[in-house]
């Protein structure tokens, strides 16, 4: 755990319904966590998300991680 995670300690994690340019808070909390990294984001300081995949980021480099794995092949072995 890092410094900023222990600052969340006890903090109640909302839960978002992302739209196109807003999101709608489904359940009352002060942060979401980063999809890709899985660091908080306060509410306030919320603004990369994906209206498809219905997931945040914490910030522009973590939202194009996720769009480069999603269109990177996926090799199956046997």
């Amino acid at each position: 755990m890092n410094q900023q995670d222990r600052s969340f300690i006890g903090a109640p994690e909302a839960q978002l319904r992302y739209g196109h340019g807003e999101f709608k808070v489904v359940r009352n909390g002060t942060f979401v966590r980063c999809a890709v990294s899985g660091l908080p984001i306060l509410l306030d300081d919320l603004k990369y998300w994906s209206v498809d995949l219905q997931e945040p980021y914490l910030n522009p480099e973590a939202a194009l991680k996720r769009l480069r794995e999603l269109k990177s092949p996926t090799v199956h072995g046997r």
